[in-house]
């Protein structure tokens, strides 16, 4: 790199974390998530707003410095989507847990896939297959991680209906994944198929090898089994390696960083590693996360924005919530969830936030979107994860504190949910 290219990463650093942050409070004020500012300002920064004088700001020298930079910072946050996703958020809901997450997942895919035959029409490609499934996998998503941030912030995440919300949305995320790894799995034309095969048993070795092993070094709490020094270290290592394991095997990198935290010790007995490794991670990605809505948002370009464009997105946008707020009222409502209740759930579901950016991001990597179509489904993500906060204040805004039901609670708990 040239004094002038080091001098650059630098300034453009500082300049994207002053961005995000300003524009974070910003929308944060008008009970907007961070992430919603944080979106927003890679779109500021990049040709939509900046036109031509985004090559100035942004040399295509340092790009790939910050896009490296923008990798570690998603490998870090689908770390924390792992460890979030608890196994007592499914304990005593399973009904309406699996009822809910069902569909919330196969009604907005089922629109998705007749959304892609429309897309079509505007984006071809050779891959109709791959390009279909994955336009519905792209409008099924929920962000576990604002789901959770915006039932903390409304001092919800310790209600039922709060309960029901994060489990159902990390049944959702679960399955998004699987089927985005399918995806890239029938994606990747390289001639490494046979790469793929490794993954299922690097899966069981982290469960039944790795797993164990974090445990013995995490330790319990106790003057037995004390957390070992480099516990924080180890972990963190062991995230970029999965990472690192799974690009290997032809797979995104961000499986395998969130597999890690799927294994990764977590629950009341490690609560002080948890906090300390969450406080650790975040600190990292939140240096990071901004310049990956950089690295996006110079895949953003709505200068051309007409009648066409405008058609376009409003189907996207029709979809996406028809069917996600559709989905996941209804099947509530079948399963005796009260209506206020199954409302503000389904709003709560229509959050994709930038977990539908990752999604985003990988299809356009793989080539399955092409600029406009990947400009339009971001302003999508942003638009409905914007939608849940007014929503869920008109929906719930008086809501009824309820005791989280207990572990082995059946699916008549839920049903104490009473209307707001």
């Amino acid at each position: 790199m040239s004094s002038h290219e080091v001098q650059m990463l630098f300034a453009d650093l500082a300049l994207i974390v002053i961005v995000a942050r300003v524009l974070g409070r910003v929308v944060a004020r008008f009970g907007q998530p961070a992430v919603i500012g944080e979106i927003l300002g890679g779109i500021l920064l990049g040709p939509t707003v900046l036109g031509g004088a985004v090559d100035s700001v942004f040399p295509a020298g340092v790009r790939p410095l910050l896009t490296g930079m923008a990798d570690v910072g998603v490998a870090l946050f689908m770390f924390t989507v792992g460890l979030e996703i608890e196994s007592r958020h499914l304990r005593g809901r399973s009904w309406l847990t699996t009822g809910s997450a069902l569909g919330s997942t196969l009604v907005p895919f089922g629109l998705g896939i007749a959304l892609a035959f429309y897309l079509l029409d505007q984006h071809p490609t050779d891959r109709h297959g791959v390009f279909i499934v994955f336009v519905g996998l792209s409008v099924s998503v929920t962000a576990f991680p604002v789901l959770a941030r915006i039932l903390t912030d409304r001092g919800l995440s310790r209600t039922a209906l709060g309960g029901i919300a994060l489990a159902s949305a990390a049944v959702v995320d679960v399955i998004a994944w699987t089927g985005l790894a399918g995806v890239q799995a029938v994606a990747a034309d390289d001639g490494n198929h046979w790469k793929l095969s490794l993954a299922v048993p690097y899966g069981l070795a982290v469960v039944l090898l790795v797993r164990p092993l974090l445990r013995r070094l995490v330790g319990d709490g106790t003057p037995m089994r004390p957390q070992h020094p480099s516990a924080v270290v180890v972990v963190m290592c062991g995230i970029l390696l999965s990472a690192a394991a799974t690009e290997a095997m032809g797979l995104h990198f961000i499986f395998g960083a969130f597999i890690f935290g799927l294994v990764t010790p977590k629950g009341a007995a490690v609560h002080a590693f948890h906090g300390e490794i969450t406080d650790h991670v975040g600190r990292i990605s939140g240096l990071l996360l901004p310049v990956y809505f950089m690295v996006a948002g110079l895949g953003v370009d709505l200068r051309h924005f007409g009648v066409t464009q405008a058609g376009e997105l409003g189907v996207i946008l029709l979809v996406a919530m028809v069917g996600k707020f559709g989905g996941t009222y209804l099947a509530a409502r079948l399963l005796k969830l009260p209506a206020r209740p199954a409302a503000a759930l389904a709003a709560l579901m229509n959050t994709r936030g930038l977990t539908e950016l990752v999604i985003l991001g990988v299809g356009k990597q793989l080539g399955l979107l092409d600029g406009p179509l990947y400009s339009l489904m971001v302003v999508m993500a942003v638009v409905t994860t914007m939608m849940t906060g007014p929503l869920l204040t008109r929906i719930y805004h008086r809501p009824v504190e309820v005791p989280d039901p207990a572990p082995r609670a059946r699916y008549r708990d839920a049903e104490k949910v009473p209307s707001a």
